[in-house]
């Protein structure tokens, strides 16, 4: 089958490789006229490593990932440790593959290098979706510069301003959050060789929270910063903002977090507005769908935002493998109904669960905060196994 994907990020280029794999023609269509290098860290855990390793891309990936040891949440100026969750090899053992952080640009390479490679995925550039209609035999899609692509499914995967969905759906559903986030990158030639072992550090304050860890073999400090209460600004990735805006934000916090924001490069500060959009009802109709964020855009507060994408792929692509043997003509309506019933419920459970986690990690009286966290001990660890013991490889579909 020929399958037109809308948007070459993490998710639109995983969920090419997977459908490649079983000898679908994928045509992949991304607006942009270049793939350009987003300073920005991922967290990937187990769930999203198993589909990687599925691809083959382990090895590549290992060598620039850094593997924490831990992931700790601390007071905002007193550092004192709030909760922490263990990783490294008690982690992996226990799901079977590693927590990785990795840079965003060295995964969307290793995607990227691979589809290039295969003779079934065709990328075009500066693709600009339109419009797209459907009838009972293909979807036809028409692109700003004119032209027109038909296939038999087209995958939305176009982010959280999705034109795919707002044709679906007739709007727009993307909300502004009141959060606005700050992201840097710091080389540690900048930083002391003792500045933080290698750990996912998040410190938690009155309606802000600020997160760091290493990327690139431990070259690189990614620090991202959540701010609640600032006005809506640009989302784009890539919208420079003043340096001193971003300490004024977090002057007075732990030594740790004003250290790293003084070393910070001051013309490479960016902040970019949080939306995200209630769980969706419907996903797609006979021939089309939405993957990743354009289905269900979420707050960073479970660092899952990739990962959630990343499964998509790969559930989809057993979806229609499923469906393999009906007939054309109702394959991929049968398949993409299976990849909701199997998809809606777990990603909005983390819509869900990353906006409550927000608010605790932006609770604004330090005792209140400390009796929350106190509470998460209790309950955390049997909850921790939601995300990371799913395997998108192998759970059943239903």
């Amino acid at each position: 089958m020929r399958f037109l994907i809308a948007g070459a990020g993490i998710g639109g280029l995983t969920a090419a490789l997977c459908l490649a794999k079983d000898g679908h023609q994928v045509v992949l269509l991304e607006q942009s006229q270049a793939f350009s290098e987003v300073g920005a860290g991922l967290q990937c855990g187990a769930n999203a490593m198993k589909v990687l390793q599925y691809l083959g891309l382990d090895q590549a990936l290992r060598n620039n990932a850094v593997e924490p040891q831990a992931i700790h949440f601390r007071e905002h100026d007193s550092g004192n440790i709030l909760y922490q969750v263990p990783l490294g090899e008690r982690y992996q053992r226990q799901y079977q593959a590693p927590y990785y952080h990795i840079h965003r640009a060295d995964l969307q390479a290793a995607l990227l290098e691979q589809a290039k490679a295969l003779p079934n995925i065709q990328i075009q550039l500066g693709a600009q979706l339109v419009s797209f209609s459907e009838n009972e035999t293909s979807v036809t899609l028409k692109l700003s510069n004119g032209e027109s692509i038909a296939g038999d499914c087209l995958i939305g995967a176009d982010g959280v301003r999705s034109q795919v969905r707002e044709q679906l759906l007739g709007t727009n559903s993307a909300r502004f959050t009141g959060n606005v986030a700050w992201r840097a990158m710091v080389p540690m030639s900048a930083l002391p060789n003792d500045f933080m072992p290698a750990l996912t550090t998040n410190f938690v304050g009155p309606s802000k929270h600020i997160v760091m860890y290493y990327v690139r073999a431990k070259q690189m400090l990614n620090i991202v910063g959540v701010v609640e209460g600032r006005t809506e600004n640009s989302t784009s990735w890539v919208q420079k903002a003043p340096w001193q805006d971003f300490y004024d934000d977090f002057a007075g916090w732990h030594p740790m977090v004003t250290q790293a924001i003084n070393v910070v490069n001051k013309d490479q500060c960016y902040r970019w507005a949080l939306y995200d959009h209630p769980p969706l009802v419907k996903w797609g109709s006979n021939r089309v769908t939405l993957l990743g964020d354009a289905a269900h855009a979420t707050l960073p507060f479970m660092a899952s935002g990739a990962a959630m994408a990343i499964e998509d792929a790969r559930i989809l692509q057993r979806c229609v493998a499923e469906n393999s043997a009906l007939k054309e003509d109702v394959q991929i309506k049968e398949a993409l109904s299976l990849y909701q019933r199997n998809r809606s419920s777990r990603t909005a459970y983390v819509q869900k669960t990353s906006a409550k986690l927000g608010k605790l990690y932006h609770i604004n009286n330090r005792y209140l905060q400390r009796a929350a966290f106190a509470g998460l001990k209790l309950i955390g660890p049997s909850k921790e196994a939601y995300l990371p013991s799913y395997d998108a490889n192998t759970v059943a579909l239903n």
